[in-house]
């Protein structure tokens, strides 16, 4: 089952710093008039934590890298040659309606299957089966996508007056070919590429001074 039938790709192939990447993703949720999806890289080795995520713990992760706190829950996420990947769902599109854990569900579903097609024998957990760990890809939760019983696919979710943000890491040791364009037609039945327009650049940046490059932000818990 293909989740929309139209879908928004964002062409964003330069690597930015943490904060910048977490300013798009906002920047891109508060306009976004259709299902959008955006695949990109980190300029150099980082670290997310959940909103709620306390800092000491996400700073001994961290270990001196850059550390940034998303918008999204979550666990902390370690970002260098992961496949990073937002999607962003507006109120007004059916899909929005899905409880939170039925849309984290059909998304990773979609993902164990294109994985699947790939070769790559994945599952979703049926079930909360491992303790909790403020280490996002050290236990999985349900419906993370798992491979021989590894975690190689999690995500958290916000939802706002714009509509659903899903950020989501894909981590393995070994890609299957072209992964990263095939996503979106996993997702969307028709895809529509496009760039980055200097309206978001604009607001990211605004975002980046007011929110994810301070400090104030960043030590919130």
């Amino acid at each position: 089952m293909v989740l929309f039938s139209e879908l928004v790709e964002i062409i964003d192939p330069d690597p930015h710093p943490a904060p910048l990447n977490m300013a798009i993703d906002e920047a891109l949720l508060r306009q976004a008039a259709q299902p959008t999806l955006r695949i990109y890289r980190w300029s150099e080795p980082s670290v997310s934590c959940g909103y709620f995520g306390k800092l000491r713990a996400a700073q001994e992760v961290a270990a001196g890298r850059m550390l940034v706190r998303r918008w999204t829950g979550g666990g902390i996420v370690e970002h260098s040659g992961d496949l990073t990947y937002t999607l962003i769902v507006p109120r007004g599109d059916p899909f929005y309606r899905n409880p939170a854990g039925e849309s984290y569900r059909l998304i990773h579903a979609e993902i164990a299957r294109l994985l699947a097609r790939e070769g790559v024998a994945a599952d979703l957990v049926a079930a909360e089966n491992a303790p909790a760990s403020s280490a996002c890809f050290v236990s999985p939760v349900q419906y993370d996508v798992v491979v021989n019983a590894a975690k190689i696919a999690g995500a958290a979710q916000r939802r706002t007056r714009w509509g659903l943000l899903h950020q989501g890491s894909i981590q393995m040791k070994a890609w299957p070919a072209d992964l990263r364009e095939k996503l979106a037609p996993a997702f969307g039945v028709r895809t529509v590429p496009i760039g980055l327009t200097t309206e978001i650049v604009q607001t990211a940046s605004a975002l980046v001074a007011a929110k994810y490059g301070s400090a104030a932000w960043t030590e919130k818990f």
